[in-house]
């Protein structure tokens, strides 16, 4: 149940995969114990790597955030007249929303806005600011790690057409058979005829990723090692943050940025009672980033359900806004 608008709290409907992050240690030490060491990329988003996150965002090497934010004001007229009146809009990672305001502002009254996110009070406070910035939108927020299954709430009026946003290149933080497995997921979930507004980053030119990717300013390093921060006060662990060194590394073969935190020294690191152990040199890797070039993005979407309508690309042919209607089998 959602309260009505102007009571004091906004209840959110809290799915069972949305479990707190310190009963999550499972994920963490497995990654920690294989082969090749990882870590799940949903530790970047404690409150201190979120605020990190919006520093990335504006530093001159990122291009990412800036492309997608000016094809949205050049193209939102036209996307707005693909979705029509009374949509009713699903948004899997929602976060604070600037682009979601867009979205919603662009569209002719929408009818429903549905965000999904694993952070309980960013979902809160963001679905209070939208009742009052938008007061005919029902807001109806969903706490789940939209990564995996999950269900939608019921509608509470009627809407035309279903749009589902995923912007900010996030598509390529899934290894592609995921990826397709979510698309898929989400074309079942928003129904045949609905519509996939993603926006996807088919960048290959190595020098400017890593210098996306690992900026002078030094505050990507900053947000890398935060995780390890993160691990140290949610699963009781011991990683000097000193002892490891942030590194971007292009992966041309798999059209991969990859985000790791290697080891300076010889060391053991515990986590939640369990000792790590790390040579010289060794990574842990905390995020993949595909740049999907265009064929191959297309083909993902046809396979997981979604033909492709659209596509605005800026005027470097980076990043790009696919939009695709759903034929779910």
């Amino acid at each position: 149940m959602i309260r009505e608008r102007g009571q004091a709290a906004t209840q959110v409907s809290v799915h069972p995969n949305a479990r707190p992050l310190l009963e999550l240690k499972d994920d963490v030490l497995e990654g920690l114990r294989a082969p090749r060491k990882h870590l799940p990329c949903r530790l970047f988003y404690d409150a201190r790597g979120a605020a990190l996150f919006e520093r990335i965002c504006t530093v001159d090497e990122y291009y990412l955030t800036r492309s997608e934010l000016a094809l949205l004001d050049a193209h939102l007229p036209a996307i707005a007249a693909a979705v029509g009146a009374h949509a009713r809009v699903i948004e899997p990672g929602s976060g604070a929303g600037q682009k979601t305001r867009m979205l919603l502002s662009a569209l002719e009254h929408p009818s429903e806005y549905v965000p999904i996110d694993v952070s309980h009070e960013q979902l809160e406070d963001n679905t209070r600011a939208l009742r009052r910035e938008f007061s005919g939108l029902d807001v109806h927020p969903v706490c789940s790690d939209y990564t995996h299954a999950f269900e939608l709430p019921r509608s509470t009026r009627a809407s035309n057409r279903t749009l589902v946003f995923f912007p900010g290149s996030t598509i390529g933080n899934f290894e592609p058979d995921a990826a397709k497995r979510f698309l898929a997921r989400l074309a079942r979930l928003a129904g045949a005829g609905s519509l996939l507004l993603l926006g996807a980053d088919a960048n290959a030119d190595r020098e400017a990723l890593l210098r996306a990717y690992d900026d002078r300013e030094g505050v990507t390093a900053e947000f890398n090692l935060n995780v390890l921060a993160h691990v140290n006060s949610t699963h009781d662990a011991t990683f000097d943050l000193r002892a490891f060194e942030h590194r971007a590394v292009w992966d041309g073969a798999r059209s991969r940025i990859e985000m790791h935190l290697v080891s300076v020294r010889r060391q053991t690191v515990k986590v939640g009672g369990h000792a790590i152990h790390f040579e010289v040199g060794e990574p842990i890797v905390t995020e993949h980033c595909y740049k999907h070039p265009p064929a191959v993005l297309e083909v993902l979407l046809a396979d997981a359900g979604w033909r492709v309508e659209h596509v605005w690309a800026d005027a470097t042919q980076r990043m790009k806004l696919w939009l695709g209607v759903s034929s779910p089998a």
